[in-house]
């Protein structure tokens, strides 16, 4: 964590509105990003990042580093409200949300295009069902998110050598079950 984030934090701890604003500009997009593709829908995602915001501010004097930045909490806050949500609705856990056709299309010349890279996502999304939950969470966070190994291990607590280990095993999953599938 890096001291401007250690003093951040601090003041939000000791009630600072602007210090809660600017975690929230900081952190929010890549929040709603995680549960928007875990959820698969707009709404529902906006309504559980907004929970996950209640929740920081909420339990923000229970926060302790250890190492990991902020973000790995407000991951591991919306992991475990995205499991409550599903579980409330009888879901499984799914990551079928990549942008549909019609969003693809929004804004984009060439229609053949994007219904090209919807079917592809579409076939990804179906894909990334067969991954295991840290798996997953490996991949959305290397390659949605764009961290790399070091900021993978760190939000997800793990080493270096765990994130490397579960990214080239979920990649070969992935390319079987794309093979397998025509993708």
């Amino acid at each position: 964590m890096s001291r401007n984030e250690a003093r951040l934090i601090q003041r939000a701890q000791e009630g600072d509105p602007a210090a809660f604003a600017e975690i929230y500009d900081r952190h929010q997009p890549a929040i709603y990003r995680y549960i928007f593709f875990r959820v698969d829908d707009v709404a529902t995602a906006e309504d559980l990042t907004g929970e996950v915001f209640v929740r920081l501010m909420e339990k923000i004097d229970h926060f302790t580093s250890r190492g990991r930045p902020l973000l790995a909490w407000l991951y591991t806050i919306a992991r475990n409200l995205i499991t409550d949500h599903q579980r409330r609705a009888g879901q499984t856990t799914t990551l079928s949300s990549l942008p549909s056709y019609e969003q693809l299309a929004i804004g984009t010349d060439d229609l053949e295009q994007a219904a090209e890279r919807g079917l592809v996502q579409r076939q990804l999304a179906a894909a990334l069902t067969c991954l295991t939950e840290d798996q997953r969470q490996v991949i959305i966070l290397r390659f949605t998110e764009g961290l790399d190994n070091v900021e993978v291990a760190r939000t997800l607590g793990k080493s270096v050598g765990a994130v490397k280990s579960l990214q080239h095993r979920a990649l070969a999953t992935l390319r079987r079950v794309l093979e397998r599938n025509g993708g």
